[in-house]
């Protein structure tokens, strides 16, 4: 086997921050059987994030967890640093860590460590641990960054009581949209997922768990939206036949208004 043979055969290796629960874990889970090892980022969620370790090794690729909160530059770079150091690159980072404020609160009523936590965890995350990953993508003239915002973020929309939260991915879209622009002709393409209305135990099921349900929130398509929506995409972000989408805000909600949701627009009540 010649070298260029050894090194079509290798696998690549995919970041998933924030991926022991929730949306991230078909994600996890469907990386790991397109054949990527894996590195399983948490911040207090262990249990979960061992237990998905064993799933993602039972699928024949290797994977490490490492727990780092996101919204500190020393976490960022300590997990970049022992991801690398594991298997000594990274090709595909997914973001999707990213804290949320779940209360209705008016911007004057965050306090400064409030405000700075979701700031920090969505936005300068992105700049803490691409700043790292980038060169030795470039190095390999082939990289994935896949950030995730909501609906309508790469608009800039307006969110009442979500101001913190709206104003970071809102952010987070212009960014993606300008690193992808400066990177494209390193092989790297970066992209921002928004999902739809997917909620509770949903974020981690398989479409075929809820193709029969239905209630008043489902969406227009006829079922709720689940993980493997998700994943789906950021499995074909991943590819690298996907090379020529980049810089894309790729909305996944089954066409369902998650502002109208209670009749209103971008500032109803959620």
């Amino acid at each position: 086997m010649n070298r260029s043979e050894v090194i079509a055969v290798k696998r690549r290796v995919a970041l998933v921050t924030g991926g022991a629960t929730g949306l991230a874990v078909q994600i996890v889970l469907d990386l790991a059987k397109a054949g990527h090892d894996i590195v399983i980022n948490y911040r207090s969620s262990e249990q979960q994030a061992l237990d998905l370790q064993q799933q993602v090794e039972q699928l024949g690729v290797s994977c490490a967890v490492i727990q780092g909160d996101v919204t500190k530059l020393e976490d960022c770079e300590r997990l970049i640093e022992q991801g690398l150091a594991r298997f000594g690159t990274i090709d595909i980072c997914v973001l999707s860590a990213g804290p949320y404020m779940f209360e209705r609160r008016k911007m004057v009523d965050y306090s400064i460590d409030e405000w700075q936590q979701i700031i920090n965890g969505n936005l300068d995350s992105f700049f803490y641990m691409t700043r790292m990953l980038i060169p030795q993508m470039r190095e390999k003239k082939w990289g994935r960054i896949i950030t995730f915002g909501f609906q309508q973020a790469g608009h800039a929309s307006g969110w009442m009581y979500r101001a913190a939260f709206a104003a970071a991915k809102s952010g987070l879209a212009s960014l993606t949209r300008s690193i992808a622009e400066e990177e494209a002709d390193a092989g790297i393409t970066i992209n921002m997922i928004c999902p739809g209305d997917i909620v509770g135990d949903n974020k981690e099921k398989r479409i075929k768990d809820v193709k029969d349900h239905q209630s008043v929130d489902t969406a227009p398509v006829g079922r709720p939206g689940t993980g493997e929506d998700i994943s789906r995409v950021v499995e074909f972000l991943s590819s690298p036949q996907s090379d020529f989408i980049t810089g894309s805000i790729i909305e996944v909600s089954g066409a369902f208004n998650i502002f109208a949701k209670h009749g209103g627009t971008t500032n109803s009540d959620e």
